[in-house]
């Protein structure tokens, strides 16, 4: 069957042209995506379910929000396993809160809508002078999100609408100031501890196990001394970077390129302003903005007359906080800094000048220009490298699309080799011996990706040694690979790992020592605890002093009423504690500002619960099941990503 299918490609290919497009016709672009965005269901939440696609599709979305948002941050860092179980869990959040929405019918109407995207300041830097909506900027910006402008009013109006579901909570919390003042004085409590630590390795040389004793710890703990499923594999990678290494520039393409846009890469010009700034916000009454203008007028009338004036005026009347204690000097600043009405007045004007008066949404300003920086034209050999470049990047992404499709034919129709489309496109064959089915830690890359080392260990690759098909492993990357070698998962010799062996069991018998000294003297000071020497140490959640967190919570959980108290903590591999809690001490009072702060941070973090509560109550209510496991917790790269 699919031996025929490879012999027939094109045929197939038109055939299935002429059945696509007419879908297209009938049922529209979106329709045909809907029915074809199905595969396997990763959730389900209400009793409809959220597929692969849909996941794949909003991990993509969110990629491209983070790298907007960061363009320098490691593209290969937002496909971890973690960042993609993140984005699932967000993407299931939300139809829960969608459901509970259209469940108690939340809506948001045309006035709220209007109102919200009043406030963003991303819409009202669009406005024009006579505070009207630049339109055509306004479906340039919805645009660069992939939406059109109805798409993206939609998509904040169901905003709008979700948010309303959580705000009955967030918005209704009550954190007393007595109950809040109780809460922080018990977790913020001082208490004074004495610690007595036995750790494993300082018994490490009473541990001499004999070979009996190590053959029968390798045996009964065969599962830790296995090599896992293993494979050697070769792949190829298919991304703008091997595209841009097989372009060959035109020497006259590039001078043409560097006549058109020498100006633009040599920098951008900067202007040098200082200003007088009336307030008189946009929604302030008719009446005080002409008041405001009228000001600003008579000052145009004195700096008209004495132009030295300029930095005096500024630092006497200019209700900037920030540039009028400098004359009203605001450095230098290029096109897209300023409000544009500013903006448009700064750079129509020569140096020296004073413009008349300039409104904006902040008020009425008088600029004086006072210096321009032109930027240096420079030399088509000294643009070179800046022009090869960006020349190449465009290229690249122009031709991106054609060789995508000849890569995945590629691998498909000559499936037992990948030589055929290495050198049709010029890449490196690339070679890894060694790759297991989860990515190590610090591994980069396409073998970290998730879904390429399911494809290497899928049985078309492993049994049946054809190529995988083209995996999308990041924006504007494909890869494919090929099975050398399959190693199935064995337990390794015993004379390989025996030293292995025996330093778990040395770990494992000088804990167990540590232990039962600590249990031993543990019951001899709950007996007499006064025989207990050791430094006093004064701990809280503020200054655990070093305390290990299982040993901090066992000397602030230590009942009250049963002080001073004696406890042992098993701390496992590492050895055994036994601390003595002898005696509370209060809180240090905080000043005003600190018991503020803290009264507000109690009340967040109780509507926080409150809200996490009433989520996992309407997850129970619309039945939310997550078909994939839940991964580790990330790293801190993750998080830090996760968080932007």
């Amino acid at each position: 069957m699919f031996d025929l299918v490879r012999k027939h490609t094109k045929i197939l290919m038109f055939m299935m042209f002429l059945l696509i497009i007419p879908a297209f016709v009938l049922v529209g672009v979106d329709g045909y995506k809907r029915f074809n965005d199905g595969g396997e269901a990763v959730a389900r939440v209400g009793g409809r379910d959220i597929t692969q696609g849909e996941w794949d599709f909003a991990h993509k979305s969110e990629v491209d929000r983070i790298r907007a948002s960061s363009p320098s941050i490691d593209v290969k860092l937002l496909d971890s396993p973690q960042l993609r179980y993140a984005t699932l869990e967000r993407l299931v959040r939300e139809r829960v809160l969608a459901e509970a929405a259209d469940k108690q019918r939340l809506g948001a109407s045309d006035a709220r809508l209007a109102r919200e995207l009043q406030q963003d300041p991303s819409i009202a830097a669009l406005r024009r002078p006579d505070g009207t909506l630049d339109v055509e900027r306004y479906r340039q910006l919805v645009a660069s999100q992939g939406l059109t402008p109805e798409g993206f009013e939609a998509r904040v109006r169901r905003d709008l609408s979700l948010r309303q579901v959580e705000a009955g909570v967030l918005g209704t919390v009550v954190a007393a100031q007595s109950i809040a003042d109780v809460a922080l004085g018990a977790f913020f409590e001082k208490r004074e501890v004495q610690l007595v630590t036995l750790l494993a390795k300082d018994f490490a040389t009473k541990v001499e196990p004999t070979d009996a004793e190590l053959d029968a710890f390798y045996k009964s703990h065969a599962a830790e001394f296995q090599a896992p499923e293993s494979v050697n594999v070769d792949y190829v990678v298919l991304d703008l970077d091997a595209i841009k290494k097989s372009i060959t520039l035109n020497e006259a393409d590039l001078k043409s390129y560097y006549e058109q846009n020498s100006a633009r890469l040599s920098g951008n010009e900067e202007r040098r302003a200082s200003h007088i700034l009336i307030n008189a916000p946009k929604d302030a009454p008719a009446a005080d903005r002409e008041k405001a203008k009228a000001r600003a007028q008579e000052l145009l009338s004195q700096v008209r007359k004495s132009p030295t004036l300029f930095a005096d005026l500024a630092r006497k009347n200019s209700q900037d906080k920030g540039s009028a204690p400098s004359g009203g000097d605001l450095d230098f600043f290029a096109r897209g800094a300023m409000v544009k009405p500013f903006e448009d007045a700064a750079f129509s004007m020569k140096k020296g000048d004073i413009s008349d008066v300039v409104e904006s949404d902040f008020g009425y300003h008088l600029i004086q220009l006072t210096d321009v920086k032109a930027p240096k034209q420079r030399s088509f050999e000294e643009m070179r490298p800046a022009l090869e470049a960006e020349l190449k990047a465009q290229q690249a992404q122009r031709k991106f699309a054609e060789s995508a499709e000849a890569f995945t034919n590629g691998v498909y129709e000559q499936a037992d080799t990948l030589k055929p489309v290495a050198d049709r496109l010029k890449l490196e064959i690339r070679s890894a011996k060694g790759v297991l089915r989860q990515a190590q830690q610090g591994t980069t890359g396409p073998l970290a990706n998730a879904k390429f080392l399911t494809a290497l260990f899928g049985d078309d690759a492993v049994q049946k040694k054809r190529n995988t098909e083209a995996v999308e492993t990041g924006p504007n990357q494909l890869v494919s690979g090929r099975v050398s070698l399959h190693a199935p998962a064995r337990t390794l010799p015993f004379a390989e790992v025996r030293a292995s062996v025996r330093e778990k069991l040395v770990a494992t018998r000088s804990a167990e020592l540590a232990r039962k000294e600590g249990q031993s003297r543990l019951a001899a000071w709950k007996a007499k605890p006064g025989d207990m020497t050791a430094p006093v140490t004064v701990v809280s959640r503020e200054q655990a002093q070093s305390l290990s967190p299982a040993v901090l919570n066992a000397s602030l959980q230590a009942d009250p009423a049963a002080l001073p108290a004696v406890l042992g903590v098993d701390l496992g591999a590492q050895g055994y504690a036994v601390v003595k809690v002898n005696r509370i001490l209060s809180r240090t009072a905080p000043d005003d500002a600190a018991a503020k702060q803290g009264r507000s941070q109690y009340a967040q973090l109780w509507a926080t619960a409150e809200n996490q509560a009433y989520y996992g109550v309407l997850k129970e209510r619309y039945k939310v099941k997550i078909n994939v496991d839940k991964v580790p917790a990330a790293t801190s790269n993750s998080n830090a990503v996760a968080n932007r």
